[in-house]
């Protein structure tokens, strides 16, 4: 199955909630690669690659597990980058 990336921003009150340690155990679940941060503007990005159904799997599992922290989600098409070879947290 071919891989996709996805850039994912999520705004609300989505720090300082175990935002970005829920969705790297999320990911690594799904074998998914990539990375999960906190932006200046209170944010969290995520850049996420796999599989298209595994992809989809966990942002679903995100947005329930934060249904009432999420308040708008932004998911972009990106190329794939061979760089990223398992899902971080980065600080």
């Amino acid at each position: 199955m071919q891989e996709i990336a996805r850039h994912i921003f999520f705004s609300g009150r989505v720090q300082g909630v175990g935002f970005r340690f829920t969705a790297h155990r999320i990911a690594n679940n799904f074998g998914l690669t990539g990375f999960v941060r906190n932006l200046p503007d209170c944010r969290v990005e995520i850049l996420v690659q796999g599989s298209p159904a595994d992809i989809e799997i966990c942002l679903e599992n995100i947005r329930e597990t934060f249904s009432g922290y999420i308040k708008d989600t932004q998911i972009e098409q990106v190329p794939l980058n061979s760089k990223y070879e398992r899902f971080d947290i980065r600080f």
